[in-house]
């Protein structure tokens, strides 16, 4: 973009008022200059056009007027028990207002506006979605509590008043839970009806999976992880994919974050088994669903469209034959879902539409009249199409069944928390809730993140999310949906990438992700909604808050109740590849060994990432002359020698020989420059590592050299490390649990790393029962009460 240096100023202030920053400071604190044509395209996708001088100017004219407009904007948040400032210019002194609280109270007041600053409302003590009345103006007042509902509160209402003991949780990769087939606890009536209840219809279970992990399988582990003395598991997202495009499936590009995945679907649980069973020989398919369970990868494509199939035939059975009492169940979620779970069902139906006759999934390139949800050409569509639309109202019935039931096992089975859900940064830009909110939504860019140590080039994640000047105008219900949605079948939520709160990293459309540039967003609006629906639905929030994180930015979040996340591999001391001690971990975050996008600990001591990243083109060739990936694993061999010397140094090592992931204690120590790079795989390792278990203090490594290193990871003793920590959660993937090498994801890779394909070894059933497993739950259990 060719602009005169005087107009380049000018863009320059527009930017800065539209939120944009001008300059951004990289993981090595150098300082980077946004380019003008990186301002200019990102300002047009926020409805500031800027090509010109002309287009300037009336872009910051149509800011200035935002800014000083007499009208207040339809949503201000507060917070209990203190003042709240209005814009200034939109009240007048003397001005008499009324509050209309959601309890039905009504408080009356004047305002006294001094020149030139804020008015102030009185204090509100009650917290809620209430209503401020002025003039002719209704604006609805969102005041806050000062914290979110916390993990202690979560505990207290168990009915133990005393301080909460440090709890603890597992986290899953749902898609990658095996199910073995078997009766549940219910009966049957022999109609092959169920649901999973134990009322006499049917045990709610298939004879197994399908390939896919489901919300059976969901429950089952919460139960399981309940009776253990877990309080808590972490799920993987559960948001709504693109059931005519299974090759889409990482769940953090959703189709919608408002809606579920039906892939995750047990068609038993409603129908039971007997019915699956008439389904799968109507279509022949017994094999393939067979051969979708035994594979060691997930075939998304193969085992989503045997499920949608069967699934599509059960439904045929309903309409058939459901109950009244099924029925009305089914028309009163139709009701709650409202337009926005139509809109949901009408792109799922019109997406296949166009696929099925050639046409391009992608709603920008369909015709202008089915681009908006809102018009003729859509409702028309859906009445010549009324089983499509109907069916995925359905799915998505039978879907928020499946969780609703996962999130009462937890519960039922003595978990302060239960599920928490996983709320992803953004949607894919041609799913449905881009579609169906398309004005709420920037469009044109890609959600990303600047480069650092672990992705030097930087991100650019293919997704969308909402536009902060729409979020103001539209009184942030959007993001309001958002939250409720994310809540609503869970005792907590994580919220990836929280970062973005305050500012998102956006790239414009087919741009490096390096030619970026941050925009702000009303961190304090969006900290006091949160806050408001985490108590409203009972619920802790957790905030990923890894990365390049802004200063002052994670005591912002704790004195909002908010608890940010520590990983083992993150918690490092300075100077030096050090490791921080368990107590200096501190209280406000909760903790865990890593993230589905960071090495297991298994992985992380074999160099396995490193193997990886060097096959996916992720490391540059050399480093100061030496082969990178040489380089490297150089660098990780004195890593493990600072977590051992952490280990120790914290307890968790005894004396007398080491702890051995495999067993047999006589491979080469990985780095020590005997044993081969570890070559990557597209096949998981099948192998459980066995370790033997220790009769005095099974968490402990044994020591019995300090200048050698364990030819294995230390996992029961680094598990040990991170139970010990004070923080009030921590949560321990399955992966470590079970000693596998491999991790769920490998950022900035699409084919070359088998990314959310990963299942477990072991089903869920029996998952409880490995040795490693329980050994590693008793230590769990020991450190977590110190």
């Amino acid at each position: 973009m060719s602009l005169p240096n005087q107009a380049k100023a000018t863009l320059d202030t527009l930017a800065e008022h539209a939120g944009l920053q001008l300059e951004w400071e990289d993981a090595q604190h150098v300082t980077h200059r946004v380019s003008p044509d990186t301002l200019a395209c990102l300002l047009e996708q926020l409805g500031l056009p800027c090509r010109s001088n002309a287009q300037i100017r009336q872009s910051s004219a149509l800011l200035a007027a935002e800014h000083h407009h007499r009208h207040l904007p339809p949503l201000l948040t507060a917070e209990c028990e203190r003042g709240i400032a209005l814009p200034p210019n939109a009240l007048s002194t003397g001005s008499r207002y009324q509050i209309e609280l959601e309890s039905g109270t009504v408080i009356d007041g004047r305002f006294t506006v001094p020149k030139g600053e804020s008015a102030l409302l009185a204090p509100v003590s009650e917290p809620g979605y209430h209503t401020l009345v002025w003039h002719e103006q209704r604006v609805t007042l969102a005041v806050a509590p000062a914290r979110a509902y916390t993990v202690a509160d979560a505990w207290r209402a168990t009915g133990d008043m005393q301080a909460p003991p440090p709890l603890w949780g597992l986290s899953a990769q749902l898609y990658g839970l095996r199910r073995d087939g078997g009766r549940g606890r219910g009966g049957g009536d022999g109609d092959g009806r169920g649901n999973g209840r134990g009322n006499g219809r049917g045990d709610g279970r298939g004879d197994g999976d399908g390939g896919i992990g489901d919300y059976t399988a969901l429950a089952e582990l919460a139960s399981h992880s309940a009776r253990h003395g877990a309080h808590a598991l972490a799920v993987s997202p559960t948001h709504a994919m693109f059931s005519a495009l299974a090759q889409n499936f990482s769940p953090y590009s959703p189709s919608s974050r408002l809606w579920l995945n039906v892939l995750h679907i047990d068609p038993a649980a409603l129908f039971g088994t007997a019915a699956v069973h008439a389904a799968l020989d109507t279509l022949h398919a017994h094999d393939a669903w067979a051969r979708c369970e035994a594979q060691p990868l997930l075939d998304w494509t193969t085992a989503a469209t045997l499920r949608l199939k069967v699934l599509r035939l059960l439904f045929e059975r309903f309409c058939a034959s459901a109950s009244a009492t099924e029925r009305a169940a089914l028309d009163a979620f139709r009701t709650r879902g409202g337009q926005a779970l139509q809109d949901h069902a009408r792109f799922e139906a019109l997406q296949a539409f166009h696929l099925a006759h050639g046409a391009s999934g992608d709603w920008h390139h369909w015709s202008a009249a089915l681009r908006d949800p809102r018009q003729a050409a859509v409702t028309t569509f859906a009445h010549e199409h009324p089983f499509e639309v109907e069916f995925h109202l359905f799915l998505q019935w039978l879907a928020a069944q499946g969780l609703d039931e996962a999130q009462r096992r937890a519960r039922a089975d003595g978990m302060a928390l239960g599920l928490i859900a996983d709320l992803a940064v953004g949607c894919d830009g041609t799913g449905s809730h881009a579609w169906a909110c398309g004005s709420e939504m920037l469009d044109g860019v890609s959600i990303g993140a600047p480069p650092d140590p672990m992705n030097q080039l930087g991100q650019a994640w293919g997704l969308t999310t909402f536009s902060p000047r729409a979020m103001r105008h539209q009184g942030f219900a959007g993001f309001i949906d958002l939250l409720r949605a994310s809540f609503a079948h869970a005792g907590g939520v994580r919220i990836d990438h929280i970062l973005g709160l305050r500012r998102l990293w956006l790239v414009p459309q087919g741009a490096s992700a390096i030619a970026g540039a941050y925009l702000r967003y009303p961190l304090e609006d969006l900290l006091r909604l949160i806050t408001l629906e985490s108590w409203r639905h009972r619920a802790v929030v957790i905030g990923e808050d890894l990365g390049t994180v802004p200063a002052g930015f994670r005591q912002r979040l704790a004195a909002h109740g908010i608890a940010g996340i520590r990983t083992l591999w993150l918690e490092r001391s300075e100077p030096g590849p050090g490791f921080l001690a368990p107590e200096a971990w501190g209280h406000e975050a909760i903790a865990t060994t890593t993230t589905h996008d960071l090495p297991t600990l298994a992985g992380w001591w074999a160099g396995r990432d490193i193997a990886w990243r060097s096959e996916c083109g992720q490391l540059p060739e050399r480093v100061d002359g030496q082969d990178a990936a040489v380089a490297a694993q150089a660098e990780r061999a004195q890593e493990r020698a600072a977590l051992w010397g952490a280990l120790r140094q914290a307890g968790m090592v005894l004396g007398a020989g080491h702890e051995s992931v495999s067993g047999s204690g006589h491979e080469p120590m990985p780095g020590s420059g005997h044993e081969p790079m570890p070559k990557p795989l597209h096949e998981p390792s099948r192998e459980i590592a066995h370790e033997p278990a220790h009769e005095t203090a099974p968490a402990l490594a044994r020591d019995d050299d300090e200048t050698a290193l364990p030819r294995h990871a230390p996992i029961d003793a680094a598990l040990a490390f991170v139970a010990s920590t004070p923080a009030p959660l921590a949560l321990f993937p399955l992966e470590d649990l079970l000693g596998l090498v491999e991790q769920p994801n490998l950022p900035g890779t699409v084919d070359h790393h088998p990314n959310w394909r990963r299942r477990l070894n072991v089903p869920v059933g029996a998952l409880f029962e490995q040795p490693e497993v329980a050994r590693r739950l008793v230590a769990i259990r020991r450190w977590r009460r110190g």
